[in-house]
């Protein structure tokens, strides 16, 4: 049984405040954050056995392809070499596939001369699809360890980070580093002053819906579309019926059509500019890769753009 006396010392878990009324849709997003899907085109299972040297020595088994998937695989769900080992050997059994499974020593001894693909690097001259989000930071001290054991409480202190990315390299082109009460708006204009060349759009999320992020972008690029969700107050400016600005043409279609619509919409435009991002694979809980995603020719709703040999996607 607890002791009495320490009952003001414990953590409690405070009680819910709100009540989910979408039980059936929250319920069925909560699988879908644990779906995996998995499949092999067939260039990926040409390309898998390796192709026969001319040089003398052994021939190659693998090729660098197969040994980067299984890599991946591991590094996505950090696993050990042989328990990446039984991973490949289960999903390619039930696919049905006639491949060979790379072994752990294999995988020890291909990793150190295995070539990493890296992200093709912005054309200079080419517009880029700008995306734009923060993140908290908190400083660590020597004293951490001290405060986690004794429950001792001071003040914690957090910084804020601000970073802007391409869509269609994944490289970081702007960032940024500030205090904890900077305004995310204030900090637009620092980073768009680090781009270096033109902004076909500003993406960002719905802390960024202010008129100095529209104004801030206008200004510095006139042509480039602002894809920001409006909040769910927001109400259009008093020259929406003469001279509507971007932000009132946002809230006019969400109207219209519906918030969902609109982000499919907002999303097509920015595939359809002069340069089309790569939707990367966003890594969560730990995870250290990203992988292209984008619409295959051979599934449900492809628009027959190149895709890559193997894909892995998580909900």
């Amino acid at each position: 049984m607890p002791f009495k006396l320490n009952h003001d010392r414990r953590h409690h878990i405070p009680r819910q405040k709100h009540r989910v009324i979408n039980s059936a849709s929250y319920d069925a997003a909560l699988r879908q954050r644990g779906s995996l899907t998995v499949w092999f085109t067939d260039e990926a299972i040409e390309d898998w056995r390796a192709e026969p040297r001319i040089t003398p020595g052994g021939q190659p088994c693998y090729s660098p392809l197969a040994i980067l998937t299984a890599l991946t695989l591991r590094a996505m769900f950090r696993l050990a070499l042989r328990q990446t080992e039984g991973l490949i050997g289960s999903i390619v059994g039930l696919l049905g596939l006639d491949l060979r499974v790379p072994d752990h020593s294999t995988l020890s001894r291909r990793t150190k001369t295995l070539v990493v693909p890296r992200p093709q690097p912005h054309r200079s001259g080419e517009p880029l699809h700008l995306l734009v989000d923060s993140t908290g930071l908190r400083l660590c001290g020597a004293g951490e360890w001290l405060l986690e054991k004794h429950g001792t409480r001071t003040r914690r202190s957090w910084r804020k980070l601000y970073i802007g990315v391409d869509a269609g390299s994944g490289q970081i082109v702007a960032a940024s580093l500030t205090a904890k009460g900077v305004d995310d708006g204030a900090e637009v204009g620092p980073l768009l002053d680090q781009v270096t060349g033109a902004v076909s759009s500003f993406t960002a999320d719905g802390g960024y819906d202010q008129d100095r992020v529209y104004a801030g972008v206008a200004e510095r690029y006139p042509e480039a579309a602002v894809v920001v969700p409006p909040r769910a107050t927001a109400v259009p400016s008093d020259t929406a019926e003469t001279a509507p600005t971007q932000r009132d043409r946002h809230l006019q279609h969400i109207a219209e059509h519906g918030r969902m619509v609109w982000q499919k919409c907002g999303l097509v435009r920015m595939l359809a500019g002069p340069a089309p991002p790569q939707l990367p694979f966003v890594p969560r809980a730990g995870l250290r890769v990203a992988c292209d995603v984008r619409p295959r020719p051979d599934r449900p709703g492809g628009d027959g753009r190149e895709a890559p040999p193997w894909v892995v996607s998580r909900g």
